[in-house]
């Protein structure tokens, strides 16, 4: 089994020795007054490919003129495109968001489904965002996998895999569940300021010594 509580403690450990990490985008949602489930949702949809700081900014802008899903369900394609237009794929972005609005609206009666099955129905929705709201809003145990969570499972040797999807089932089948609530947000924080795609600080890191990523890296030097 994973030393699992080893890993978080060492990666907290490195972060805050360095420079204590900012929050991500959804634990800062989770955190906002306004943090609820369909905000977390919408939050998670247009954080893809976006960097953390502009997904925030934007969800506070867009949640102080459309408070609920029947708001924006009904908002104008043009109003949201202006509101999410920092954000990258913006013109997409913006009518998704309205339509999935509209779905939890008149479907699910303003409330966002807390099953796996039921969100990953939703338009633009997979598994990553479902788990992400599945953690973030309801605080249910999942393990969202992104490229960040993807990318260090395989550097440190915890998985094998070509794909999130397959990093997630095996993270899933060797991690303890009481650990899986804090491991996306744990591992993004690592990405974005230790274990970079490009250069990680290795140097740093605390963990290093269990990392296969940095094993193979110091025996070719």
């Amino acid at each position: 089994m994973i030393d699992t509580k080893k890993i978080i403690t060492g990666m907290m450990d490195t972060m805050n020795s360095v420079k204590p990490p900012r929050m991500t985008a959804l634990r800062e949602l989770h955190e906002a007054e306004t943090g609820g489930p369909f905000s977390i949702l919408i939050g998670t949809i247009l954080s893809a490919r976006t960097k953390d700081e502009s997904t925030t900014k934007v969800v506070k802008e867009l949640f102080k003129r459309y408070k609920d899903a029947k708001a924006l369900a009904n908002a104008k394609l043009k109003d949201v495109e202006k509101i999410v237009k920092p954000i990258g794929f913006y013109h997409v972005k913006a009518k998704r968001i309205i339509e999935v609005a509209s779905i939890i609206n008149s479907k699910y009666k303003g409330k966002v489904p807390d099953i796996l099955d039921e969100l990953v129905e939703l338009p633009g929705v997979g598994r990553k965002t479902a788990n992400c709201v599945l953690v973030y809003a309801f605080e249910k145990p999942a393990i969202p996998v992104d490229i960040h969570v993807h990318r260090i499972s395989n550097r440190l040797g915890l998985v094998k895999t070509k794909t999130p999807e397959e990093t997630e089932m095996e993270l899933m089948e060797k991690i303890p569940k009481k650990f899986w609530l804090e491991i996306n947000d744990t591992f993004v924080m690592y990405g974005q300021n230790i274990c970079k795609p490009i250069s990680p600080m290795c140097n740093v890191c605390k963990i290093k010594r269990s990392c296969n990523y940095y094993k193979t890296k110091k025996s070719a030097a």
